[in-house]
């Protein structure tokens, strides 16, 4: 039986779903901005990056909603952290026409977090 989560672990995950419901929300909003105002390789590159915080926002808000161990915190901070880089590489690059040297990390970042929380689900 699993011990029930201290005050410090239940605080991190309301963090992370929280994190999970803005990233949705800020995929929405760039989705529509790409939509309505921009063509070519910068709707593109921006429909991608909201595609990843949308996605990747929704799974943050339901995960974190689980107890889930310190591997399981880990492995979702590690896809906050990759789609914050992921998709805000890609976002400042179609607005603002940084350099995308970032979502390369960030994407590594997701992909390691969601094998991680595959771990972790299989040592539950």
């Amino acid at each position: 039986m699993q011990a029930p989560p201290d005050d410090a672990t239940m605080r991190t995950n309301r963090w992370l779903a929280a994190w999970g419901g803005c990233l949705a929300a800020v995929g929405v909003a760039l989705s529509a901005y790409a939509a309505h105002a921009l063509a070519g390789h910068d709707q593109v590159r921006l429909q991608t990056a909201a595609l990843f915080a949308f996605g990747h926002g929704v799974a943050l808000a339901c995960l974190a909603r689980d107890r889930c161990s310190r591997l399981g915190r880990v492995a979702l901070g590690a896809l906050a952290l990759g789609v914050l880089l992921f998709s805000g590489s890609l976002a400042a690059g179609a607005l603002a026409h940084w350099p995308t040297s970032l979502a390369p990390f960030g994407g590594m970042l997701m992909i390691g977090g969601w094998l991680a929380w595959s771990i972790d689900s299989l040592r539950r």
